[in-house]
């Protein structure tokens, strides 16, 4: 049996990786960002020094990238407090993530390690091992000049010894781009035509023709009309509202983008266009659900919903609809899980291509309907603000897990897309449901698996098991993590 130290211990674990998954440093509907960096700066420091390899393990976790980053600067910071099996376990799971990362966020570590003077070896070596493997560094050079500038100072990078024209001109472009004339990298050189050559803006990463866009004062639809041609998919879908025809996205591209950032597009749009595009964009959100759930597809068996769209899921001015993008995000991926589906929104709503915020948040009466339909499973994605009446959902579900199903034939998992600051991690709705924090919602299978732990039941070493073999499937997806 679990000592009650064991139990505390892996709800430590618990709460600090469901909090990592949910905070993201942004104002939120009930709290401000202030507040919420206070709450996840003492976790980080809590985890870093009573669990230090259960931190570095959150890594494998799903938890979001703003979180990870967090965690790979605490943890080269501090490389002298690790033991050398703990290092070496580190510097596995820091390639890794560091590979996974997107690029402009790897940058942003580098310039904080730079800001924050760690400067030790390892820190220095593993800077140095991602930027001599990035595949294309004058691409990089163009699009990050500066942060790229001061990691290859931090990282005591040569630069004369990298391979290609890039390489041998990337000294020079870096620290004296205009004194060197031509160029013989083309990108380079495209570069310092722009400044002079309006037509070789047009041949520049999106990001950085902007600039030099606004500069030369190029009206915002010529630009954008030239540069269609260079955009990637994450820009394009940026821009489907301002940029007109010029950047438009067909029906199949909507589909291949990732199922949150859809949904996300999806709500921004006024529900009479969305009611015009029902068709094709109801396609491209069942295109992306049945994509992220892959050979999972209908094994699920009979599944209830119980969908947050009262008042608050409309997010903040940081976050708009945040909660509302992941419930409809979840929405799609369960229909495309399940063998048997029935979603239930807690507006009454019955048309999920036109959900909106508003109303109450009230979870109990919700969840009352979703049981009588006997579900095997019951996925409640909700912030947890139970106020209609207050309690109600938690005194709903003491019974039901308690009383009247207390072998769980019913799995109930809870699922929060809000850090709540004030609570220091994911508002619950009940001590004997398991709730996870959640992000996208293409996380969710991973989330209700791993949401199991979460119910005061499971100790510390049998959680340390199950993070392990994680760990280990993380690190063997990719033959260059070892």
């Amino acid at each position: 049996m679990e000592s009650v130290a064991d139990l505390v211990a892996a709800e430590d674990v618990l709460l600090f990786v469901n909090a990592a998954v949910a905070a993201t440093g942004q104002d939120e509907f009930h709290t401000g960002k202030a507040r919420q960096e206070w709450s996840v700066d003492f976790l980080h420091e809590y985890m870093l020094v009573n669990y230090r390899d259960l931190y570095a393990a959150a890594l494998a976790l799903g938890i979001n990238d703003r979180n990870k980053a967090r965690i790979v600067l605490r943890l080269l910071a501090t490389g002298a407090d690790a033991t050398p099996a703990q290092r070496r376990t580190e510097g596995r799971l820091i390639r890794r993530v560091l590979r996974e990362l997107p690029v402009n966020r790897v940058y942003r570590l580098f310039t904080a390690l730079a800001k924050a003077k760690v400067n030790n070896r390892r820190t220095r070596a593993v800077m140095r091992e991602w930027l001599t493997s990035r595949p294309d560094l004058g691409f990089e050079a163009v699009k990050y000049r500066g942060a790229f500038k001061r990691a290859a100072l931090h990282a005591h990078l040569d630069l004369d010894g990298l391979p290609g024209d890039a390489g041998a001109e990337l000294a020079s472009f870096l620290f004296a781009p205009m004194a060197t004339g031509r160029y013989r990298a083309p990108l380079f050189e495209t570069w310092r035509r722009a400044h002079f050559d309006r037509s070789a803006v047009f041949e520049l990463p999106y990001t950085v023709a902007e600039g030099f866009a606004a500069a030369r004062g190029i009206p915002r639809q010529v630009f954008l009309e030239q540069i269609a041609p260079n955009l990637t998919r994450n820009e394009r879908l940026r821009l489907q509202r301002s940029g007109g025809a010029a950047v438009a996205l067909d029906a199949a591209a909507l589909g291949r983008m990732p199922l949150t950032r859809l949904a996300a597009y999806v709500l921004a749009i006024p529900p009479e266009e969305r009611e015009e595009r029902r068709e094709e964009l109801t396609g491209a959100l069942r295109a992306s659900a049945r994509r992220a759930a892959g050979d999972r597809a209908g094994t699920w068996g009979k599944v209830t919903a119980v969908l947050d769209d009262s008042y608050s899921s409309s997010g903040s001015n940081e976050k708009r609809r945040r909660p509302l993008v992941v419930a409809l995000g979840a929405h799609f991926l369960l229909d495309a899980l399940a063998g048997e589906y029935r979603p239930l929104w807690l507006s009454g709503n019955e048309d999920a291509l036109l959900a909106a915020p508003r109303g109450v948040t009230a979870l109990g009466d919700r969840i009352l309907d979703a049981l009588e339909t006997a579900p095997d499973t019951l996925v409640v994605v909700s912030d947890g603000w139970d106020n209609a009446p207050v309690g109600l959902a938690a005194e709903v579900l003491r019974v039901w897990t308690t009383r009247l199903d207390p072998e769980r034939r019913t799995a109930i998992v809870h699922l929060n897309p809000v850090f709540d600051a004030d609570g220091i991690g994911v508002r619950r709705l009940a001590p004997s449901v398991p709730t996870a924090g959640v992000r996208d919602a293409e996380d969710l299978p991973e989330l209700v698996a791993f949401a199991r732990f979460d119910d005061g039941r499971v100790g510390i070493e049998e959680l340390r098991a199950a993070v392990d073999a994680r760990v280990e499937r993380w690190l063997e997806e990719e033959p260059w993590a070892a």
